[in-house]
């Protein structure tokens, strides 16, 4: 491999790194099975007080 070729090869590969840096992300932050489940009872309290007033 020349040079020259290397050189390119090594600028395309930080220029595709810093593309998908900007990239929008298309997965959603990971959410723990404990704090779902705390935000699902929060859920609930809220529907409660709700039906309640």
């Amino acid at each position: 491999m020349n040079r020259r070729k290397k050189i390119n090869q090594l600028l395309k590969a930080n220029a595709k790194k810093a593309s998908a840096k900007l990239a929008p992300k298309s997965k959603t932050k990971y959410i723990s099975k404990a704090d779902r489940l705390k935000l699902a009872a929060e859920a609930g309290q809220d529907a409660i007080t709700c039906a309640e007033s």
